[in-house]
């Protein structure tokens, strides 16, 4: 599934070609002191939206702020409303790629509706694992204003 996400994200490595394509800050740089950090987040809304999985189309994209300002891309987010996901598949776990998704209630601090969701750490490794939420390689130190 890695090698799926990096294909289909390799460009966005560029955060400039992401912010042509529509992608849209949606939160800034999410940290915890426990667990290390998320990144900034930028989503495609159509596809938050749409209550498709694919591993090719992630929702979200995760990156890291640098020291001279730039953005460096880590990893991406799958994200799926969760009353979406449970109508149109009401007998199915959402899962990307064989990977089942972590529920998320509401309210929560993105100010979403109740969701489902999969980080994927495909551009920097993750000590707790590809899959885990927080990575404590990334950091929000140098955080930009948003």
């Amino acid at each position: 599934m890695v090698q799926k996400v990096r294909a289909a994200t390799r460009r966005y490595r560029d955060i400039n070609v992401a912010l042509g394509e529509g992608w849209v800050p949606a939160t800034p740089c999410v940290s915890s002191p426990s667990f290390g950090a998320m990144g900034v987040h930028l989503v495609l809304p159509e596809r938050v939206e749409d209550a498709v999985l694919n591993a090719e189309e992630p929702e979200a994209l995760i990156y890291e702020p640098l020291r001279d300002g730039k953005m460096r891309l880590v990893g991406v987010e799958f994200i799926v409303i969760a009353e979406a996901w449970d109508t149109q598949n009401p007998d199915a776990q959402p899962q990307v790629d064989g990977h089942l998704m972590n529920y998320v209630g509401a309210p929560n601090r993105y100010r979403l509706p109740a969701f489902y969701e999969l980080h994927v750490w495909a551009w920097e490794g993750n000590p707790d694992g590809t899959f885990a939420d927080f990575n404590r390689r990334v950091s929000c130190e140098l955080q930009p204003a948003m």
